[in-house]
């Protein structure tokens, strides 16, 4: 995945304020003044996003959308527009674009849409497969040759090519998300779109806009109507992660999606047919929020016809092996380090640990160890402390600036010797990672609280998680 976005827009000054504001969040940025060029970088540099402006010299924007949708259907088009009646943004929603923003557009709201957008396209284009030991590193990898992970294969192979609601059950960090795009990439849809939403994290109605849409006017705030995601999902196929947090009353609007496919945006009469595949994932005891009245047994009826549970990784340490030698190979490719084995000691520090946050938790640690490995052999001491049972922090108590320093030190040496570029930007960003993962752990997943501590917006927390892959209800 490299991160490449294009722009398409003929004001110039547009041009370079927007790139100008975005870099960081693409590589790779190009530009374009008139439809005919941006659909013309569309074929020959296959950028991951797309930011299209809806009035163009040469052409509607509602007809280099559908050119451009002819290209690649699955790529995520941002429609930015002056008018804000635009019946042309309007439908170019309608037919999948991911989002549609006013001018003036607001920095902030432009950089998360376009990360949102980043991460989005690297779900629908990165393939999740199932990896053997030795394996190059090449899309995102279902690890493990356990008896648990072998039903799960089996399945996925049973269920992908049916048009069938599937129940994904797994604790966070389990992978889910992986089993739910490898059912995608399976199925008779891997060429439509593909959207994954978050219920856990948006309050009510902002879930049920996002989901059904609304109308202008449905609420305080809802100044233009807005194309909800299974509208635009059409023909696609719908990720409900954390399906358990979702309000009764949308999981009565989702058991209608599913019975007749049909929903009436928020504050809307209109009725909306659509065909869209849903799959859902949770983390959660559904049969007990059915006991306390939080969850509708006709929708776990409606979700259940086959249900996958993804074990945690506690319950297949044999696979454990296999996923270092995989997350190392990885670990080395984005820090830029060559890791290449842990000792003995190490993998039985692994072992005895209970990894609250399963395949995620350990990918930080794996990361962790990588940067902060000296040589080629990782040892016990390149782990984090809360792996290590019985160990202390240095004699005072606190952990050692000067050790954490040092490993910085060690991981900007490594990248000037690899004559590496951007070395800034990377080093930032792994700080970032390091610093958002230990204040959201130390205020159990608070983005309120964590914003507050480290003294940032709630909104450019919310980016840099986005930027970072980082889920506050991880930790």
């Amino acid at each position: 995945m490299t991160n490449r976005l294009l722009i398409v827009d003929d004001e110039p000054n547009v041009l370079y304020s927007f790139a100008k504001a975005l870099r960081g969040v693409g590589r790779e940025i190009f530009t374009a003044e008139t439809a005919s060029d941006g659909i013309r970088l569309v074929q020959r540099e296959h950028p991951d996003v797309v930011i299209l402006d809806v009035r163009l010299p040469d052409m509607s924007g509602l007809a280099a959308f559908d050119r451009i949708r002819e290209i690649d259907p699955r790529l995520p088009v941002i429609v930015v527009t002056a008018y804000s009646t635009s019946e042309t943004a309007i439908d170019a929603m309608k037919r999948g674009a991911l989002e549609y923003l006013l001018k003036p557009v607001d920095v902030a709201q432009l950089r998360s849409v376009v990360a949102k957008a980043m991460e989005l396209s690297r779900l629908r284009h990165v393939p999740a497969i199932f990896g053997e030991p030795g394996d190059e590193v090449v899309g995102d990898r279902i690890v493990g040759r356990s008896s648990a992970m072998q039903e799960i294969y089996k399945t996925v192979g049973r269920v992908a090519a049916e048009d069938v609601t599937v129940l994904i059950l797994g604790e966070s960090g389990t992978g889910k998300e992986l089993i739910a795009r490898a059912i995608y990439q399976h199925s008779r849809r891997s060429e439509k779109p593909f959207l994954a939403i978050n219920c856990a994290a948006l309050p009510e109605p902002l879930l049920e806009s996002e989901l059904f849409g609304h109308e202008r006017g449905a609420f305080t705030g809802a100044e233009r109507r807005r194309i909800g995601k299974f509208e635009q999902a059409h023909g696609g196929t719908i990720l409900l992660d954390e399906l358990g947090d979702m309000s009764t009353a949308t999981q009565a609007k989702v058991l209608r999606v599913l019975q007749d496919g049909r929903f009436e945006r928020l504050g809307g009469n209109e009725t909306i047919q659509t065909d869209v595949r849903v799959l859902a994932a949770t983390n959660q005891d559904l049969e007990a929020k059915i006991a306390v009245r939080e969850f509708r047994h006709d929708l776990l009826y409606r979700l259940n016809g086959f249900t996958i549970r993804v074990p945690p990784l506690r319950d297949r340490v044999d696979d454990l092996p296999a996923l270092v030698d995989h997350l190392l190979k990885l670990s080395n490719q984005e820090v830029s380090k060559s890791a290449t084995s842990l000792t003995p000691e190490t993998m039985e520090v692994l072992r005895a640990y209970d990894w609250p946050g399963n395949v995620r938790e350990l990918q930080s640690v794996i990361k962790f160890a990588v940067v902060h490995a000296v040589g080629e052999v990782i040892t016990p001491d390149c782990l984090p402390e809360t792996c290590r049972p019985g160990s202390t922090p240095s004699g005072n108590g606190r952990p050692d600036p000067a050790q954490d320093l040092a490993g910085v030190t060690a991981y900007v040496r490594q990248l000037l010797e690899n004559d590496e570029t951007e070395i800034y930007r990377r080093l930032q960003a792994e700080v970032d990672r390091l610093a958002l993962a230990e204040a959201l752990r130390y205020m159990r997943g608070n983005q309120v609280h964590t914003s507050e501590r480290l003294g940032i917006a709630r909104s450019t927390l919310r980016s840099k998680l986005a930027q970072l892959d980082l889920h506050s209800e991880d930790f």
